[in-house]
């Protein structure tokens, strides 16, 4: 059973880098079909892509917000690290990292829709 926990910090002030880890378990980030995708709920909203990497080491992100992600990788520690850069309060969301296996899932309608997710972590954008 794949598992996967977020850690990073839950209050970032505005204009600064949002940084976040995923660690996983049970499964290798490099191995697979997988799809390591980081979306995100912001309050009183529905889920949103972000972006991800996949088994390769490729990456896709959010056409709306690809200036300012990058989503990388670190094999030797089996994590994935989301940065998003010069955030507002309008990045404030509830964060996850989730897990599909040989399919894209760009507009997700509930944790469901992916094979693994985190709990999600609390980010909140506030000076």
């Amino acid at each position: 059973q794949v598992q996967l926990q977020e850690s990073g910090p839950g209050l970032v002030k505005p204009s600064q880098t949002l940084s976040l880890t995923c660690t996983v378990s049970g499964a290798s980030i490099a191995a697979g079909q997988y799809y390591w995708n980081w979306i995100r709920q912001p309050p009183g909203k529905g889920l949103e892509w972000i972006g991800y990497i996949n088994y390769n080491g490729i990456t896709y992100y959010r056409p709306t917000l690809e200036s300012r992600t990058s989503i990388s990788r670190d094999t030797s520690k089996n994590q994935i690290t989301l940065q998003l850069t010069s955030v507002t309060p309008e990045d404030t969301a509830v964060y996850y990292c989730t897990l599909t296996n040989g399919i894209v899932m760009l507009f997700p309608k509930s944790l469901s829709d992916f094979a693994s997710w985190g709990q999600g972590t609390q980010v909140t954008v506030s000076s």
